[in-house]
């Protein structure tokens, strides 16, 4: 009796004819053994167009969302990740993913979260395990236990993992009837494991764990082979957590750590986070008096200091003007509107939970905006639109409010109140591609202007396997999704398609820009909206006469003022770009008969349109220089007898230091030229 093979297709065009149960680890030593050393999974695609799933293996387990999305690439159900020792059961494309490969990073971090939770239970067996989820950074495990993690507890956790690592464990996956798991997990009072196989399972399947020794764990995988391989590996810190993020639940402890597969990686990993601590807007805002959030007043709310301000005065004034180039109107809308405006948009409903509570006043309740989208409608509403009056293009730098808990408030980046630079486009249908690319474009514009140099883009659509979250026909968010699509695909941009991650109202398009750290920030968006249009029964007088619904787009390109600043002082560790900076120009005069040459250059420059402060303390020379040069300021003159002689200065850049002596001319015309271009060299 001959035994039955399966074809395997190799990334290079090869075809492999293997018996069945063939693993993937065999077929990675059968062509190198170093291959199959530097193997940490497998990703396996199904020959046949129907996207059958490969192997016998229940895959419909995961443990959280961010698990499930860990592992899903492309088309979850054609292509998927699998240990090195799952058994082939049919013809497949077989692609081994090696350490140098950006899905391992995640798959060795999941594995090292595992290695940690086993480290905990072996030291505190009275432990309850939350998930483990890999991250960009590195993973986290939630635990519930009564008694606090001490840092002396983090450090025996770090030195357990040691030991579960020399021990080598194998990986190994096994599976259990689902109603079994519950009942084990229910006994022993496994209150959170019990939420995940209920809510990711399905009755009468089989649940998948993972086991390493005698860690046994509710787990989707894959995994690294062994334990072994987790080897660069550290615990960082510890935080306070909620189950399910609700702060009505038990607080849980969440212990953080990363993992790379070289210990040259993870010191590079750490050198970078100290860059980032260098950079961390909150501590520049407070050395550089930009910005500050003040305890009397609330969390979350901004103060905006003369310096700060005077960059948000920047942002805004070319936001404003590049909207009025681009034919759109600047309006402003009430900081306050009725409740019932809220439910007849729909954010009463699928957004109460990041609103404040209602105000009762004496002929309505009202509430804070959250968006500005209500308001512009309003606007359009006001006056009867034909054809020939689209598109309108409402723009508005409009103070919003959304509630945001505690605990997930930082500095600039996450507040409760601010300034959105909104703009809402109503067009006919003819018109939404055309003016969807003219959003991309100005997105394009911005990130240019203030120095980012590089983005991603994610085309955020509908999961219509969740209806009950998003508004509308089916057939609506598939043919925005196209027009968002054939938009990108005209203008040669690189997407990635994600579902269920659209606005409630349409899909959208994120733009996230890449800082000089190389961090993704989500700032820029531009959303299809056709729902909006339809619950306030817009419309416009068409052609032919007859009454239509117009098309709306929303966008937002800093995403929020606030938001955007802070990354403009991370990304430029504070150190702006000339014509962003608060104080351009600092003067030093020598000594106090130098003073009254110091006061006519300072009226010369801001005359010609330049921010300039002089410091003329009775302090030395170099103190006034270091108190400049630790405000970051781009230019410092020095002047003395020469230059208040020859009517120069002697020039000393940020980035340069001492440039010698030039005419003041000259340095003024370099300096306007410099303004102008918006260069973000000195």
């Amino acid at each position: 009796m001959s035994t039955q093979t399966i074809a395997v297709h190799l990334p290079d065009g090869a075809i492999r004819e293997v018996p069945v149960g063939t693993t993937p680890l065999e077929i990675a030593n059968s062509i190198s053994p170093r291959l199959a050393a530097v193997s940490v999974v497998a990703r396996l695609t199904p020959i046949a167009s129907t996207g059958v799933s490969i192997g016998s293996e229940n895959t419909n387990a995961a443990e959280t969302d961010s698990d499930a999305a860990m592992y899903s690439v492309g088309d979850a159900a054609a292509s998927r990740l699998v240990d090195l020792s799952t058994p082939l059961t049919e013809d497949t494309q077989l692609a081994l993913v090696r350490e140098q490969d950006p899905e391992a990073l995640k798959v060795i971090r999941h594995s090292a979260a595992h290695v940690m939770a086993t480290a905990v239970l072996e030291l505190f067996p009275e432990t309850k395990l939350g998930h483990g989820p890999a991250t960009d950074q590195g993973f986290f495990y939630d635990f519930y236990r009564e008694k606090p993690f001490t840092p002396e507890d983090l450090a025996a956790i770090e030195a357990k993992m040691a030991e579960v690592i020399a021990r080598n464990e194998k990986f190994v996956r096994e599976s259990t009837p689902r109603e079994e798991a519950l009942a084990t997990f229910e006994h022993d009072g496994d209150f959170m494991k019990t939420h995940f196989v209920t809510k990711f399972t399905h009755p009468g399947e089989q649940v998948s764990f993972y086991r390493n020794g005698h860690f046994l764990d509710f787990c989707r995988g894959p995994h690294v082979p062994s334990t072994g391989r987790v080897k660069a590996v550290k615990v960082t810190n510890l935080a306070g957590a909620y189950w399910l993020g609700d702060e009505k639940n038990p607080q849980l402890q969440r212990i953080y750590g990363t993992a790379f597969f070289s210990q040259k990686d993870l010191d590079a990993h750490f050198a970078r986070l100290e860059e980032i601590a260098k950079r961390d807007h909150r501590v520049l805002g407070k050395q550089l008096d930009l910005f500050s959030i003040q305890e009397v007043a609330g969390a979350g709310l901004i103060f905006w200091h003369p310096k700060g301000a005077m960059i948000r005065k920047i942002m805004e004034d070319w936001m404003r003007e590049e909207c009025l180039r681009r034919g759109y109107s600047m309006v402003f809308t009430p900081h306050v509107m009725r409740r019932e405006l809220w439910k007849i948009s729909g954010h009463e409903g699928f957004y109460s939970g990041n609103m404040y509570t209602p105000m009762e006043l004496d002929d309505a309740d009202y509430r804070l905006k959250p968006m500005n989208c209500p308001g512009h409608i309003l606007i359009y509403k006001n006056t009867p639109k034909s054809y020939r009056d689209l598109p309108v293009r409402y723009a508005e730098l409009g103070n919003v409010y959304r509630y945001e808990r505690s605990g997930t408030m930082h500095g600039l980046l996450r507040v409760r109140g601010f300034t959105q630079d909104d703009a809402h486009i109503f067009c006919t249908p003819g018109q939404i591609e055309d003016e969807m690319d003219a959003c991309i474009d100005f997105a394009e514009a911005v990130l240019k202007t203030f120095g980012f140099a590089e983005y991603r883009v994610e085309l955020s659509a509908h999961d219509p396997g969740k209806p009950g979250e998003f508004v509308g026909k089916e057939e609506d968010w598939l043919r925005a999704e196209s027009a968002l699509d054939r938009v990108l695909t005209r203008r040669g941009l690189t997407f990635r398609r994600i579902p269920g991650e659209g606005a409630f109202y349409g899909p959208k398009i994120d733009f996230k820009l890449v800082d000089v750290l190389g961090r993704l920030w989500q700032l820029s968006t531009v959303q299809f909206d056709f729902n909006l249009p339809a619950r306030f029964e817009l419309e416009y007088v068409g052609e032919d006469g007859e009454r239509h619904q117009p098309v709306m787009v929303h966008r937002a390109l800093f995403g929020s003022v606030e938001r955007f600043f802070g990354v403009l002082i991370e990304h430029y560790a504070g150190a702006f770009p000339l014509w962003l900076a608060p104080v351009q120009v600092g003067l030093v005069p020598i000594s106090e008969r130098h003073q009254e040459y110091a006061a006519r250059v300072k009226a010369e420059l801001e005359a010609a349109g330049l921010r300039v402060e002089i410091d003329d303390r009775n302090e030395k020379m170099n103190s006034k220089i270091r108190d400049f040069a630790n405000q970051k300021t781009p230019y410092i003159l020095v002047m003395g007898d020469k230059e208040a002689e020859a009517h120069a200065v002697s020039v000393r850049t940020r980035a340069k230091g001492d440039q010698g002596s030039m005419p003041l001319a000259t340095f003024l015309a370099n300096s306007l030229e410099l303004v102008k271009t918006r260069s973000v060299d000195l």
